[in-house]
């Protein structure tokens, strides 16, 4: 099973880099935003709980973030493998998803993280603003969300260097021309 942490800032492109790589590797995509988005249109009570937490630039906290990923993945049982977007965001996540895999005989395959500067960050995300009005992309969260990404979930990537499945992969230039180096790294599993 190809088990991908696809990492980066807000506004790197993982996204869109991950829709690409789904259709290639036929992997299914969990991502955490997508999740709490989800719960928060349904209206259920992690829902409200996320929607709070959200809109206050603050990161969910790991126990409600976790047990959705984990439903996420058990709804899942004939994947091929799994992409990782915007998960984990701490050292203790990413321990929490190695235990959590190795429950289920599986582990992480490689982490790729994209590399952005930020000023390219910043005007991706006033464009994103502009053409899907997420909350999470206003500029009043913006530099949260940023600040929040260089001071904690940066960390995790010696945590995955240490283990010897970190990969780098310069995030500014034309979407086909990251894809190719994303795939040229991963073609290596």
């Amino acid at each position: 099973m190809l088990n991908l942490v696809l990492f980066g800032p807000p506004g790197a492109g993982k996204g869109t880099q991950s829709e690409k790589l789904i259709e290639r590797y036929q992997l299914v995509h969990i991502s955490t935003g997508d999740i709490f988005r989800a719960h928060i249109k349904d209206q259920t009570e992690l829902g409200k709980q996320v929607s709070q937490i959200i809109a206050n630039g603050n990161l969910v906290p790991d126990s409600i973030t976790i047990a959705m990923l984990e439903e996420e993945i058990k709804k899942n049982p004939q994947a091929k493998g799994f992409i990782f977007d915007g998960f984990p965001r701490t050292v203790a996540q990413a321990e929490s998803l190695d235990v959590f895999l190795q429950s289920i005989g599986e582990q992480i395959t490689g982490v790729v993280a994209l590399d952005v500067t930020e000023e390219e960050l910043k005007q991706r995300i006033a464009k994103r603003q502009e053409l899907s009005g997420r909350a999470d992309d206003a500029a009043d969260k913006l530099t949260k969300r940023i600040e929040e990404y260089f001071n904690k979930t940066v960390h995790v990537l010696p945590y995955y260097e240490g283990q010897g499945k970190l990969s780098k992969v310069n995030g500014i230039g034309e979407i086909e021309t990251i894809f190719d180096d994303l795939t040229a790294i991963i073609d290596k599993y």
